[in-house]
């Protein structure tokens, strides 16, 4: 692949095939990957997947309409749906499919990050898959990581944010229990911490005080562990407004689903805040 001269390349990246990479490492991933496209911007948009069916399809419909002339990157757990079919994915204007077997949010954002390490981009833009954020937003995360701050975080509920048929249980679970706790222990006042709507500066991504590519980050431990630790670590943190809107009348789109799931979320958060993943 012949990298673009007019785009600045912060570290010559790692030679990737231009097409299909079927047995490939990725942070450490067994990963396939399959590019439809080579570089084109200096940011990437980070989507994590897994049958999320028609949905995806029609974000990924709304963020090529928009033009921003940003590479997404889909992270797909292994979908059996055919919402990931890399014909469609190409025709969506998507630059990459990493396909893996190993479960979880936290391995599939590693996924994206090393990646998005290994190609040269200077951030990335983390967006869920499943529909419910206004994807207009994503030009303001690469304003944000353009004028030097290191993590910029989504909110819907600072001022010009919008949120609406949030389930009741998740509102008062992120205003009342996690938002207070991560910013206490943080060091930084936070009003939606568990939203995947996020920037993540390069400098970040590949600081050794930091390493999000460590294996230990599988599930929900690495949202909460990118929150924590950047500000304690003097990195420059934001909240942008956002709009996050869950369907009226239809099942909540979320892969937490069942006590056992929540009971995981909840003991990895505090695990996070007081320090199991410090490295010093």
């Amino acid at each position: 692949m012949i990298a673009n001269p007019d785009l600045p390349i912060v570290s010559k990246p790692k030679p990737l095939c231009e097409h299909d990479l079927p047995n490939s490492r990725i942070a450490g991933i067994a990963t396939e990957v399959h590019e439809f496209q080579s570089r084109r911007s200096r940011y990437a948009v980070i989507i994590p997947v897994w049958n999320q069916g028609d949905v995806i399809l029609a974000q990924l419909q709304r963020i090529q309409d928009a033009d921003m002339q940003l590479d997404i990157v889909l992270c797909d757990g292994n979908s059996s749906d055919e919402s990931t079919s890399k014909t469609r994915l190409e025709k969506l204007g998507v630059r990459a499919l990493l396909v893996t077997d190993q479960v979880g949010l936290g391995t599939a954002l590693r996924l994206g990050f090393g990646y998005a390490l290994d190609a040269g981009y200077e951030g990335i833009i983390t967006i869920d898959g499943n529909g419910k954020d206004g994807v207009d937003s994503i030009q303001e995360f690469q304003n944000y990581l353009e004028n030097g701050f290191d993590l910029v975080q989504g909110s819907r509920f600072i001022s010009g944010g919008i949120h609406a048929n949030t389930p009741w249980e998740r509102y008062i679970g992120i205003r009342l229990l996690i938002a207070p706790v991560m910013s206490f222990f943080s060091g930084f006042h936070y009003t939606d911490p568990t939203n995947g709507f996020k920037g993540l500066s390069r400098k970040f991504l590949q600081d050794e005080r930091v390493r999000l590519l460590r294996p230990e980050f599988q599930q929900f431990n690495l949202q909460f562990y990118v929150n924590y630790i950047a500000p304690k670590l003097g990195f420059k943190t934001i909240e942008i407004p956002v709009s996050r809107v869950y369907p009226r009348g239809l099942p909540t789109p979320t892969k937490i689903v069942g006590f056992r799931k929540k009971l995981i979320l909840l003991r990895q958060f505090f695990e996070t805040v007081l320090g199991k993943y410090n490295l010093s």
